[in-house]
């Protein structure tokens, strides 16, 4: 009982003194993700994020309503700050902004952004039967009913809400420009600029009723096992420009270093499941139209294409063989016993 008490207790101090020290992480390199363990304890723990959502650790569940938020579009008399912190682009959220939908009030204190590079344009955390998309977006709230802030709440195991939304390279998105024609401004590691708000629920899906919910980690060091997943099922799309200005404009090394490093690759690779279950808002059976309504236009498809073509198939058979006795009769002569192919003597 008590040792089992003690190895959370002993990682949170361990996980402590790192903070504290400012340990340095990156994805790549001696400081990489196969790293983080040795000065990030819960990073080689269990209940990792990201993960491959697999359709065999999907479970539906009725009882998962859609999200809801509350106060996501912003006036812009509201100034954002948006910033690089050398890890990503941030851009920080108001306090009245919130989840409402689930047992406790999460409130919103950050999102952030996931994202591959300009020659390999795959950088989205989660992936969905191994698909990985060229981004992924985050939205943080913390238990606002329990705790008074994120940093009273990160490491509590029901501390955090996390919404996740993947983004493919396709159609430009004009909610996404609303940030990204400030992003010259935050070209290096902790420079910020202040924006004016914009409507948040934009850069999200336009339904919040089908979404893939598991409780996972942050996916960057501490690592905390304190996050309530939510990953809507549909993406949102970006131009390639939209997203080469993340992927190519950006660096993670301060403005005054003489080798400036590029902020790409920016991703965890996927965790292992353990044995957690993805639960589901919806039903596969939502793909109906796939199962039966498409495949009942297939099958009456092929019946008719039978139809057709085998009578065709008949006729053509029937003309050749008629060729072939025509044939036959010019080269040996007449022969009193020899049949057409209907039976009849000729």
């Amino acid at each position: 009982m008590h040792s089992a008490s003690f190895i959370p207790i002993l990682l949170l101090q361990l996980t402590f003194l790192a903070v504290l020290h400012g340990a340095k992480w990156t994805y790549n390199g001696p400081e990489g993700e196969h790293h983080w363990s040795k000065h990030y304890p819960y990073c080689g723990g269990a209940f990792q994020s990201p993960i491959d959502i697999k359709s065999e650790l999907l479970r539906f569940d009725p009882t998962l309503r859609p999200i809801e938020i509350q106060n996501y579009n912003l006036s812009p008399n509201e100034q954002l700050t948006l910033g690089n912190n050398g890890h990503s682009v941030q851009i920080s959220l108001p306090s009245k902004m919130h989840i409402s939908s689930l047992p406790h009030r999460y409130t919103a204190a950050q999102l952030h952004f996931h994202w591959g590079s300009s020659g390999r344009p795959s950088g989205s955390e989660h992936t969905v039967n191994s698909k990985q998309y060229a981004a992924e977006m985050h939205v943080v709230h913390f238990n606002s009913d329990k705790y008074p802030n994120m940093s009273m709440a990160v490491d509590k195991s029901d501390g955090l809400a996390v919404l996740g939304v993947l983004i493919e390279v396709g159609e430009f998105n004009p909610a996404f420009e609303k940030f990204l024609r400030f992003i010259n401004g935050i070209k290096y590691r902790d420079q910020r600029v202040q924006v004016p708000g914009f409507n948040i629920r934009a850069l999200l899906p336009a339904r919040l009723d089908e979404y893939y919910r598991y409780d996972g980690s942050l996916t960057t060091p501490p690592c905390y096992p304190s996050v309530l997943w939510t990953i809507f099922r549909n993406h949102v799309t970006i131009s390639r420009k939209q997203f080469l200005d993340m992927a190519t404009g950006l660096y993670s090394s301060h403005a005054q270093e003489s080798s400036p490093v590029p902020l790409n690759g920016n991703f965890r690779k996927p965790q292992l499941v353990d044995s957690r279950v993805v639960l589901v808002s919806f039903k596969e059976a939502d793909l109906s139209w796939i199962n039966t309504g498409l495949l009942v236009t297939i099958l009456v498809g092929s019946a008719l294409g039978l139809v057709l073509i085998v009578p065709l198939l008949c006729c053509l058979f029937k003309q050749k063989r008629a060729g072939a006795e025509q044939d036959k009769s010019k080269g040996v002569g007449y022969n009193g016993s020899e049949k057409d192919e209907y039976g009849s003597r000729v």
